[in-house]
């Protein structure tokens, strides 16, 4: 089945150009120029995967991306015609799993649209290998592979996929070091990420909140300082 990508960029060459590019590899494609047209297709969940602007008509990105991630975990992806590295922190920090700044190569969309779909699908059940243990815990922390649960004392807790992700690799490496490059390689696996140590550090924290943990004095995710981070 062909998976279901959503566009919304009030810049209608920009949105139609994707479109193009998209349909082109087989994707389904649900595009619209603003947020209030797009409300009916977001809440029937049926999405693999959004892309959206963050300069909308009426709602801006940041807020349409917080009320998706209320409700949805699939991976989304911010577009941006700043350069502003607080830009880019906010929508990773709100949810966003990635983001593009325009101008940009429809070729470059695509290849991340793949990359989120591989990891988000990776952790869906079925497609689980007997060798991946189905579960992972720490202390109160239970993390569920093949159901893609996280638990926190028994109390469920909404992680985006690059969350998940994460999570997963540092569990499934407890008690040893993994270093920034290697998450890089394990979650991301694409060379552009390679030297934005940003990127990560923003995952991290915002892990650490939805988990009631802190850098200074924490309980489960630790930075090792120069290396990386440790369960």
């Amino acid at each position: 089945m062909s998976e279901k990508i959503l566009i919304i960029d009030d810049e209608q060459d920009i949105a139609d150009l994707l479109e193009v590019y998209l349909k082109n590899e087989n994707y389904i494609v649900y595009k619209f120029y603003c947020a209030t047209d797009a409300m009916s297709c977001i809440e029937s969940g049926d999405i693999d995967l959004a892309i959206l602007d963050i300069m909308l008509p009426d709602m801006n990105g940041f807020s349409l991306c917080q009320l998706i991630r209320k409700k949805y975990t699939y991976p989304i992806i911010m577009l941006t015609a700043k350069i502003e590295e607080t830009d880019k922190i906010t929508g990773l920090t709100l949810g966003a799993d990635d983001y593009v700044t325009k101008p940009f190569r429809p070729l470059e969309v695509v290849a991340r649209v793949k990359a989120q779909l591989r990891r988000y699908k990776k952790y869906s059940p079925g497609i689980i290998t007997e060798k991946i243990p189905s579960e992972l815990s720490y202390n109160k922390l239970c993390l569920n592979v093949q159901t893609h649960e996280c638990l926190l004392d028994g109390e469920p807790v909404s992680l985006t996929p690059t969350e998940f992700s994460i999570l997963h690799v540092l569990l499934s490496s407890a008690g040893n070091v993994v270093s920034i490059e290697e998450l890089f390689h394990a979650v991301w696996k694409d060379e552009y990420y390679s030297k934005n140590s940003s990127t990560i550090t923003v995952h991290i924290r915002h892990l650490r909140e939805k988990l009631n943990d802190t850098s200074d004095t924490p309980q489960y995710i630790k930075t090792i300082w120069g290396v990386g981070y440790k369960i």
